[in-house]
Parts: structure tokens; C-alpha cells; sequence
């Protein structure tokens, strides 16, 4: 992550309405709805096929690709905007400013993991280490794997959608807007015990924001690795250390609540730097 100052708020044509942002307003909405259109779909579709497919689903779900494939077919349809949007701020190498260093992004993907553990434990739930060697593949394996499926994600929901509602909407508003999306896009969830899904709806929005804000200015390979790294290890860290998938409800509201108070800390930390001056830019687009 670029270290420096907030880069999102330029004047200049990603944000301001010139280039990949110069649709109208129906234009993005349009195509935020033609991009969960397909996602929907498509991660549909790939988790309706895995099993035919021999993929086993611990070392990665096919469903990661849906919103990937939502990104290429927009790419077919509207090149110019997508390259664009996944280009990101500035020219050339993708690089932009951002409130946290790589390291703290991929940091806070530990703090959340041990949060949830931490708070489990405290409401007398009981966490138990996984030692990865007792998996039924090999930990390699499945960490490469959940890199690439979490990649296939994050190209989607962070790398465009994110931009795209930047263009019209603040850094948290955005970023709580792709949390919904996000969390709503994990449809199975919802079958399960209302608090599972509620925490499970917390920690897609709240993760988004942590994402949003750190990530802001950023873009190209860059923001796609560090959101994809941030993911991945969220994804294995509560695979060793909390069954989190197992529908009971008390470690996912601690998973919930543990994401919340990290973003909560992530977005204290930017209003600081604003006050201070260390963070430059209006709150949204337009300065309000």
C-alpha cells in the first residue's frame, strides 16, 4: 500500500467525472446493476457445477469467480470504463495514496482474526487450533488457492464496483453500499439462524469499509493483491483457528463485531488524519 496522502479526493478525471467516471448518474447505477446482475448469476451457476467439477470446496469455491466474470463481461460491453476503473487513480503503474501501509492492511486481517478468537473464548465459546498439516489437502495448496479464488472476488467488488460508487458516492458510503452487495451476494448464508446471517452482514460491510478506506487512491495490481491478501487471509485464519462456517451463531457475531471495531478504528484513524491535515480531500465527491 502506498504510504502518503489520501489520493482519492483529486481533482482529477477518475473521480471528478472525466473518463472512466464520465457517465451520468443512471450510467453508474446501471452499471453497478448490470454487475450484480451477473455476479448474482454466475456464482450461481459455478456453485451448481463444483460438484461435478472434483474442485473440493476447502481448497476453494468456484463461486469466488462469479464476480470476476461479471467484470469481464462489462469489460466486453463497456472497455473503456472498465479498464479504467480497474486502472485505478493516476497513470501508468496503479499506484496511489492510502491511509494504511500494506503491512497494516494485511495486519488488520490478523487483528480481526484474533479478535474473534479473543471474544469467542471471553463469552465462553470454545476455539480450537486446526494444525494445517490435518487438513484433507495440503496448506499450500489451499493457500494459493483461496489467494487466486479471493482475487477472483476482490477484482469484482473492489477493484470495480468500489471505484465505480466512488465516482458518486464518499469512501464510506461506497464502501458500506459493496458491503451490502457483497454480503447480500452470499445467498446461502441467509438460510441459516437469523443472528448468523445478521453477523455474517456485518462483517461483509465492515470489512468493505476497512478495504474502502485503506484502499482509497490506490489501484491496478496493487489494490487488487492487497484486497485479495487482506481476504485471503481473513478466509484462512478463521479456517485454523474458529470454525466460523459450522451455522452456529456465536463465532460469527464475534466475527461480526470483531469487524466492526476495526473499522470502526480505521475510520476514526482517517477523520484524525483529516483533522490534522495528514489526510487531504473533502469527505465526498463534492465536498460535503
Amino acid at each position: 500500500m502506498p504510504r502518503g496522502r489520501l489520493g482519492g479526493d483529486r481533482a482529477d478525471g477518475w473521480h471528478r467525472g472525466d473518463g472512466a467516471g464520465g457517465a451520468g448518474r443512471a450510467g453508474v447505477w446501471g452499471t453497478a446493476a448490470g454487475f450484480a446482475g451477473v455476479a448474482f448469476v454466475a456464482a450461481g451457476v459455478l456453485g451448481a457445477v463444483q460438484p461435478g467439477t472434483g474442485v473440493p470446496e476447502e481448497v476453494v469455491q468456484l463461486t469466488q469467480f462469479g464476480p470476476a466474470l461479471a467484470v469481464g463481461a462489462l469489460a466486453l460491453c463497456r472497455p473503456r470504463r472498465t479498464r479504467g476503473l480497474l486502472r485505478g487513480p493516476g497513470t501508468g503503474s496503479g499506484a496511489g495514496a492510502g491511509l494504511l501501509g500494506g503491512a497494516g492492511l494485511l495486519g488488520a486481517a490478523g487483528l480481526i482474526v484474533a479478535l474473534t478468537v479473543l471474544g469467542y473464548c471471553a463469552v465462553g465459546g470454545e476455539a480450537r487450533f486446526t494444525p494445517p498439516g490435518s487438513l484433507r489437502h495440503p496448506f499450500a495448496l489451499i493457500a494459493v488457492a483461496q489467494l487466486v479464488g479471493a482475487c477472483g472476488e476482490e477484482v469484482g467488488w473492489r477493484c470495480f464496483l468500489q471505484p465505480l460508487l466512488r465516482t458518486r458516492l464518499g469512501t464510506v458510503a461506497s464502501s458500506v453500499a459493496v458491503g451490502v452487495l457483497w454480503g447480500a451476494w452470499h445467498v446461502p448464508v441467509f438460510g441459516r439462524a437469523p443472528a448468523y446471517a445478521a453477523g455474517f452482514l456485518v462483517a461483509t460491510v465492515a470489512m468493505s469499509v476497512v478495504l474502502g478506506v485503506a484502499l482509497e487512491g490506490t489501484g491496478g495490481w496493487r489494490r487488487l493483491l492487497l484486497a485479495g491478501g487482506f481476504h485471503t487471509l481473513v478466509n484462512l485464519g478463521l479456517l485454523l483457528f474458529l470454525d466460523e462456517e459450522s451455522g452456529a451463531a456465536g463465532p460469527m457475531v464475534c466475527f461480526g463485531l470483531s469487524c466492526l471495531a476495526v473499522a470502526a478504528a480505521v475510520v476514526a484513524l482517517r477523520a484524525g488524519g483529516r483533522a490534522t491535515g495528514a489526510v487531504g480531500g473533502p469527505a465526498t465527491l463534492h465536498g460535503t
